[in-house]
């Protein structure tokens, strides 16, 4: 799980405004940002992914347990791309399962950590490809499936055109599966105690999120959709909504993770799982 940072949490070496950003801006800052933080990411937060392990949210429901891409069983034989990979810990359960995926990520050095996991392990490589989710570099009709646990989609400018690229690349029938921190977590700040259950922003606001340098440069940026506007994208480019899936937080987790704590997760969702299907 490519997990976001935390959403709305200011990066001391820059100021944090909302503002627009175009998608090369975005593409570039993301590259920019995932590489110069990988390292503090997979330490951070490498022992609740595991090597292995593909969990949606940091709720920590596993597709282990959910099944959103498909019944138990279904997943041997099937090529499978991972958008937003990071260290390719879902690509690397789903290879367990018998599958054939493939990591995508826009930071090479997060992909160079799932070589370090790879070789750690003395297992096969999974097979990364670095590039921007928006511009897929495979040929129509490459896969059976596609998911992503909070990657990619909320730092593209243009999550219309991403949508269209996975379907393209996509077979009929093919099952997109994305999770994305939920949209109401917006008009809230990213807090974890109680200052983070008051509203202090419009849930309607799109304004993109940029971190940036003193020239102005972004060093960050996420882009904020409305649940509908996310149901309208997939269904524009082609795809049609099957479930949406709005993690409870479970009574054994006391983990934090950013603005994602027990207080809030027992209150307001943290995590909206998008499962569609493509005609």
């Amino acid at each position: 799980m490519a997990t976001t940072p935390d959403l709305l949490a200011e990066d001391d070496d820059n100021d944090a405004v909302r503002r627009e950003a175009e998608a090369t801006e975005s593409s570039r800052a993301s590259r920019h940002w995932w590489d110069r933080n990988a390292d503090e990411y997979q330490d951070e937060h490498g022992e609740f992914l595991g090597d292995d392990r593909f969990t949606w949210c940091p709720e920590g429901l596993d597709e282990a347990d959910a099944h959103l891409l498909g019944a138990p069983g279904t997943l041997r034989g099937r090529s499978v791309l991972e958008i937003g990979a990071g260290a390719a810990q879902c690509s690397r359960w789903l290879a367990a399962q018998g599958a054939r995926p493939v990591a995508l990520d826009i930071s090479f050095r997060q992909l160079q950590h799932s070589r370090r996991i790879d070789l750690a392990r003395g297992g096969a490589l999974v097979p990364v490809v670095q590039a921007d989710a928006a511009v897929l570099p495979f040929a129509d009709a490459s896969f059976d499936l596609a998911c992503s646990a909070y990657g990619a989609v909320p730092f593209s400018a243009d999550t219309e055109e991403l949508m269209r690229e996975v379907h393209r690349v996509l077979r009929p029938g093919g099952r997109w599966v994305f999770s994305v921190t939920h949209p109401i977590r917006w008009a809230f700040p990213d807090e974890p105690g109680v200052e983070g259950l008051t509203a202090t922003a419009s849930y309607f606001d799109r304004t993109p999120y940029v971190e940036q340098d003193e020239h102005g440069q972004a060093t960050y940026v996420e882009h904020h959709r409305t649940l509908g506007d996310r149901v309208r994208e997939l269904t524009a480019a082609g795809f049609r909504l099957l479930d949406l899936v709005e993690p409870q937080w479970p009574q054994d987790l006391d983990q934090e993770w950013g603005g994602w704590s027990p207080l809030r997760g027992r209150l307001i969702p943290g995590t909206a799982i998008f499962v569609s299907q493509r005609d």
